[in-house]
């Protein structure tokens, strides 16, 4: 569990790298229970070193419960720490794009006007993100009747706060 999970994270932020998007921050929290805190260390192991992962104390408020979360979700914010998205199951399974499309929404949106935590060429990477997805759309309309194919939008589930 934890090295399919550590895996799929840590090519997802290699690919989201690759594309231009950078300076993302990658948390996982990892649950309070006896469990998970006796495993923690095989976690750590599991993930590269440019992703974090945080150990509840047992005295503190559950993360999760103050984030209105539960054990699977993700939560993805801003570069204004504003939660845009909130993924649960069977959103958040990374083998699905929900993930990666909100980080690239969140990423090359610009809800607020100009940005000082911008990248300087966030716009040219922004602009082929959306070039690329809107080609993939297109290939898939375009196939012959006799293919079966789906399009499913992404499934948002925004959480201004």
């Amino acid at each position: 569990c934890f090295f399919t999970f550590s895996t799929r994270l840590e090519d997802l932020r290699v690919k989201l790298e690759n594309e231009g998007l950078v300076n993302i921050s990658y948390v996982v929290v990892n649950h309070q229970g006896p469990y998970s805190q006796r495993k923690f260390h095989l976690l750590k192991e599991s993930v590269s070193e440019y992703i974090t992962v945080y150990q509840q104390d047992e005295q503190q408020a559950d993360v999760w419960t103050t984030l209105n979360g539960n054990k699977d979700d993700f939560l993805i914010y801003d570069r204004c720490g504003r939660l845009v998205y909130h993924l649960g199951l069977p959103y958040s399974f990374l083998s699905f794009q929900y993930v990666e499309e909100s980080i690239k929404i969140a990423y090359c949106e610009n809800k607020c006007g100009n940005c000082s935590y911008m990248e300087p060429d966030t716009d040219g990477i922004c602009e082929n993100i959306t070039k690329k997805a809107d080609e993939k759309l297109a290939e898939i309309e375009l196939k012959p009747s006799g293919q079966h194919s789906h399009h499913h939008n992404l499934h948002r589930h925004r959480h201004h706060h």
